[in-house]
């Protein structure tokens, strides 16, 4: 590769990072629950796709292959510190206090929506695979077959998560007093 092309992917990656850090970034938080696991997640699989940077062909799916990263990543540290972690109702600093991005606006700060939502805490309390699944088809809306591919796994696997995923919650949310919508559209309080 010459030094002006490797120039030319660098201003392009570069470019994608300053425009898609905050997205990556949410879901990031969402598949970790944690701010500073987010930014070290995101970060590392920016580096991984810096490094794989000359064997992507399509420019236009970097946002794709940095997620997929960022899911395989995160499936890799789950998987190493499976017994290290608990889940936690509300993530906060190490002084208890809630998390906030400096200089961030409670309009741009997905972290103070999720503390001031009912859903959060049981979100966050569901096992990482759930979780993500949860993620990827409902925050992300992608497929089952997307989020299959993402993850890795079938799309049965997909469904069962998910289906497993979505009864946890809205248990949950019934034992908390909340209402809650049925499969069928009904509402249950």
């Amino acid at each position: 590769m010459s030094r002006s092309q490797e120039g030319a992917d660098v201003a392009h990656l570069t470019a994608f990072v300053a425009a898609r850090w905050n997205a990556l970034l949410r879901v990031a938080y969402l598949l970790t629950g944690d701010r500073s696991s987010a930014e070290d997640l995101v970060q590392t699989a920016l580096a991984k796709t810096y490094v794989a940077w000359p064997r992507i062909r399509d420019t236009g799916a970097v946002e794709g292959y940095v997620k997929r990263t960022m899911v395989t990543t995160y499936t890799s540290w789950w998987r190493r510190h499976r017994g290290r972690e608990s889940a936690v109702a509300e993530p906060a600093d190490a002084g208890g206090r809630p998390l906030a991005a400096p200089g961030a606006t409670p309009a741009d700060d997905l972290e103070s929506v999720l503390h001031r939502s009912v859903l959060w805490p049981h979100l966050a309390r569901l096992p990482r695979g759930q979780r993500a699944t949860v993620v990827l088809r409902f925050y992300e809306d992608l497929s089952e077959a997307e989020t299959a591919a993402l993850l890795g796994c079938t799309t049965g696997t997909v469904k069962s998560q998910t289906h497993r995923a979505l009864a946890t919650l809205r248990a949950a949310m019934l034992e908390s007093g909340l209402a809650v919508v049925d499969d069928e559209g009904r509402v249950t309080r």
